[in-house]
């Protein structure tokens, strides 16, 4: 049997109380908890190995520089790219994101192309997008979702064309909870020669990634989302393309030979690694993800859907409660509103009872702009929340709902 109880004990924040009473945390979507063994990895390394990678010949600098590889052989196997030059460490998902956006368009959009971006993107995801649509002259189109969260896949034959260059989608919506068919989608992008670009940030968490299968051209994600540190991410990115284009930010390490009459640039992957990387939280990361690999991720998944049926049963039994986003396969998020309060009070007021949800746009704001709503409470599941926390929270909203109307 999943022992959650038995993972909490791992997670040293859990313990925290909050005016006076436990901390329930349900705000993983936005940063999960981090287990010790990656808050004393990443204090060890401060400690014990603070030296600078790729650059030095002394043992600090050679041994980080070691630690650093073996976590970018280690994430190719957790997505099963084919080869580790496809693994670029970014800032996090944004970063990585805005890498793809920018560097892939400055080489291949032009003017009277067009990119289909999926309503139910988070803004970094959509936004860089728009951005290079505008900058280039090129056509951005809109693929919807329906009022259950489903995204309308059957509208791709009329979004689709041969000037169509990109898809960007999400491989799991950090509101709705949707997951969408990423083969389907895919599969249309490439017959038109389209490529796609995903967002993994919960959908690495909450199933986990394989691009080979998926055929995906681009995946990004992000480590704090995955129980490691913040201020790192990793960018997927087929070898072929990333050779193709051109680096997004320059300086130190990506650099080749360096005059002022010209310039050239270092091999996959650290043309796309600019500067002193964060190689402290990628080793953090590394640590992360060799956590998550004690576990059956199957097992992990069943244990989030079953704590997802059982708060969206108990939500539901609330009067006025609209949860967003009813997909039979969404992730372990759930989204609502209730009728005659505003999204802040009702955080507000849980916020006082130790209970721990987003509030809010969720940086998706076309999302709320389809519900007509300006705002969503969001809990957000992992695997070290539990049934009695789920309790805790509809008895939440059921007295904050008391007490605001």
């Amino acid at each position: 049997m999943f022992d959650a109880e038995k993972i909490r004990a791992d997670f040293p924040l859990l313990d925290t109380e909050v005016y006076g009473r436990p901390l329930v945390y349900l705000d993983s979507g936005a940063t999960a908890q981090k287990p010790a063994c990656v808050i004393d990895t990443v204090d060890w390394l401060h400690r014990h190995l603070n030296a600078n990678i790729h650059r030095g010949v002394h043992r600090l600098a050679e041994e980080a520089t070691e630690r650093y590889e073996a976590v970018r052989d280690l994430v190719r196997e957790y997505v099963h790219a084919a080869h580790r030059e496809e693994i670029v460490f970014t800032a996090g998902a944004t970063a990585s994101l805005n890498t793809v956006a920018y560097a892939w368009s400055e080489r291949f959009l032009q003017a009277g192309d067009n990119i289909v971006v999926s309503e139910m993107e988070h803004h970094s995801n959509l936004v860089p997008w728009q951005l290079m649509a505008q900058r280039k002259g090129a056509e951005l189109r809109m693929l919807p979702f329906d009022d259950a969260g489903r995204l309308m896949t059957g509208r791709l034959d009329g979004l689709l064309d041969r000037r169509t260059r990109m898809v960007a989608v999400t491989q799991a919506s950090n509101t709705l909870g949707t997951r969408p068919d990423l083969k389907q989608i895919i599969d249309a992008a490439h017959a038109v020669g389209a490529l796609v670009c995903v967002d993994g940030c919960q959908g690495i968490v909450h199933g986990g990634a394989d691009v080979a299968a998926l055929g995906c051209d681009f995946y990004a994600f992000s480590g704090h989302k995955l129980y490691g540190p913040t201020g790192i991410g990793v960018l997927y990115g087929r070898r072929e393309l990333l050779d193709a284009m051109p680096p997004f930010l320059c300086g130190g390490d990506m650099v080749d030979r360096v005059s002022f009459e010209r310039t050239t640039y270092a091999p996959l992957p650290l043309k796309f690694e600019a500067g002193t990387a964060n190689f402290i939280a990628a080793i953090g990361m590394g640590e992360a993800i060799r956590y998550l690999q004690r576990f059956d991720a199957a097992e992990i998944g069943r244990y989030e859907e079953e704590l997802l049926r059982y708060a969206t049963e108990r939500l539901l039994a609330i009067d006025g409660l609209r949860i967003y986003g009813r997909t039979p396969d969404k992730c372990a998020i759930v989204s609502f509103t209730v009728e005659g309060t505003h999204p802040y009070d009702v955080g507000m007021i849980l916020d006082k009872l130790g209970i721990a949800v987003r509030t809010g746009q969720h940086c998706a704001e076309p999302v709320m702009t389809h519900y007509g709503v300006p705002g969503m409470c969001r809990a957000s599941f992992a695997m070290y929340n539990t049934r009695a926390e789920v309790d805790a929270l509809a008895a939440g909203v059921e007295r904050a709902v008391r007490m605001l109307r």
